[in-house]
């Protein structure tokens, strides 16, 4: 004969704990949580997408400067205006280049960027107060 200590083999074992019920499931949500909302995917490629902009405007034109003083001497030394030579006048522009960059950068943030961020922000606010009626 087999001895079996499991309290199903004996249901009425004085010590059994009674069953516990199981807590409600809490009702489900009508969109996806915020960190897996694709808002934020949305986000993050239109700030990627910013931010290539800006660089590849900035950084660009500086490669491109630095490629010519190396491989193109004859024609960073010529004259440009004034006895001032190509090199000189192409390194000068680099500033108002580098303004662009940055007008860039600043137009692309409201235009694609912010709207973005703002919807997400706000379907924040409208979850948490949601969650602090509950």
């Amino acid at each position: 004969m087999s001895y079996d200590p499991s309290p199903q083999a004996y249901p009425t074992y004085p010590r059994q704990p009674a069953p516990v019920p199981e807590p409600p499931a809490p009702p489900a949500p009508m969109h996806a949580p915020l960190g897996h909302h694709s808002d934020l995917r949305v986000l993050r490629g239109a700030y990627r997408w910013q931010r290539r902009t800006a660089t590849l405007t900035a950084l660009g034109y500086f490669v491109l400067f630095l490629l010519m003083s190396a491989f193109a001497p004859g024609f960073m030394t010529g004259t440009a205006a004034d006895g001032l030579p190509v090199g000189l006048v192409l390194a000068l522009v680099q500033l108002p280049v580098t303004w662009l960059a940055i007008t860039l950068y600043e137009y692309t943030a409201r235009r694609h960027v912010d709207p973005i961020a703002d919807r997400i922000r706000e379907q924040a606010r409208l979850d948490a107060k949601r969650e602090a009626r509950r």
